[in-house]
């Protein structure tokens, strides 16, 4: 019995329709759709993810944020309105959040996680009347003196730094001691403790901040 002889599609190597590689052709050029519409759904969905995310980071740093709960709006936040940080002559104002959260993304962050566990003392109630927020008041300053001293009071210096300073501008002491001051290495916490808020009770100058 002789064998079949080949058709001319066969030998040329063209696909019969209706063949397995005719009908995996299809099966292929969905898959690379599905690859696709799957690839720029989860774009997509990155996008509106990271927007939403950053929105409501930047909703957290708002005035209007941090004044939300009394225990702030009651207490720091009526000294802080007293302070040049809320009114002075030039019309600018520097409000909660660029002085207490840093501006790069890492370290801000990071005081944020470290933030939310502020959560629990709202919870509990730890500072929710004027009288156990002045008697926590020097371990709260002290805090946020340390933060602001071991970061070089890199909030203060998003405004403030030596090389700006202008000797024909600033009155004649107050210059002294800043440049004593850049030439001892010293910060801006180390002198201007209480610049928006009053100083607790009991605090000296000398005196060692409580762990």
């Amino acid at each position: 019995m002789s064998a079949p002889i080949p058709s001319s599609d066969e030998r040329s190597g063209t696909a019969v329709p209706g063949s397995a590689p005719a009908r995996a052709r299809p099966r292929s050029a969905r898959r690379r759709r599905y690859t696709f519409g799957g690839i720029a759904i989860a774009f997509l969905a990155g996008i509106l993810f990271w927007g939403g995310f950053h929105t409501a980071v930047d909703m957290t740093n708002t005035l209007e944020f941090c004044t939300t709960c009394h225990e702030m709006r009651d207490n720091v936040y009526q000294e802080y309105k007293l302070s040049v940080h809320y009114q002075n002559p030039s019309g600018v104002r520097a409000i909660c959040s660029d002085c207490h959260v840093p501006k790069d993304w890492s370290h801000m962050m990071a005081r944020k996680i470290k933030a939310s566990g502020e959560l629990w003392g709202k919870v509990t109630g730890t500072i929710d009347t004027r009288e156990k927020f002045e008697a926590k008041r020097l371990e709260l300053a002290s805090h946020e003196w340390r933060r602001l001293k071991d970061s070089n009071s890199r909030e203060c210096r998003n405004c403030h730094t030596f090389d700006a300073m202008s000797a024909g501008l600033q009155k004649p002491e107050p210059y002294k001691k800043h440049m004593q001051a850049r030439e001892k290495g010293e910060t801006c916490i180390d002198c201007h403790k209480g610049v928006a808020h009053k100083l607790p009770k009991g605090w000296l100058p000398e005196s060692p901040t409580p762990d």
